[in-house]
């Protein structure tokens, strides 16, 4: 079964946390045949590993980690990467992958300047 973990950065204030389970919840609506969860870096629950965890008990055997950053910065290059093949260690019946930052994508960037559009 295929499963999705959104994975963000995290922070000390909880309210940070709202348009990602607004995310989620979105993903959820659109895609109920596969199951989601987040993931934050530090400072919020659940990490990396947890959310793996629990996808696994739910009987996911191939999981994408989509990193919603916008970029590509220290934590997606250094950190990232080491926690990811932690996984993978602690976790070898689940295959692991994770796409570039969001941020990356054109797609992404151009709802970014749909949205600013719409401000004007």
């Amino acid at each position: 079964m295929k499963a999705i973990i959104l994975f963000g950065h995290g922070a000390r204030d909880v309210r940070w946390r709202e348009p990602f389970d607004r995310l989620a919840q979105l993903w959820r609506s659109q895609n109920a045949n596969v199951p989601v969860e987040l993931a934050f870096l530090e400072m919020m629950q659940p990490s990396l590993e947890e959310a793996v965890s629990a996808l696994s008990l739910g009987g996911a055997t191939q999981i994408t980690v989509v990193p919603v950053f916008f970029g590509q910065g220290g934590h997606l290059r250094n950190d990232f990467p080491v926690l990811l093949d932690a996984c993978r260690a602690k976790f070898p019946a689940i295959a692991l992958s994770a796409t570039p930052a969001v941020g990356e994508d054109l797609a992404v960037l151009q709802a970014i300047v749909d949205f600013g559009a719409r401000a004007l």
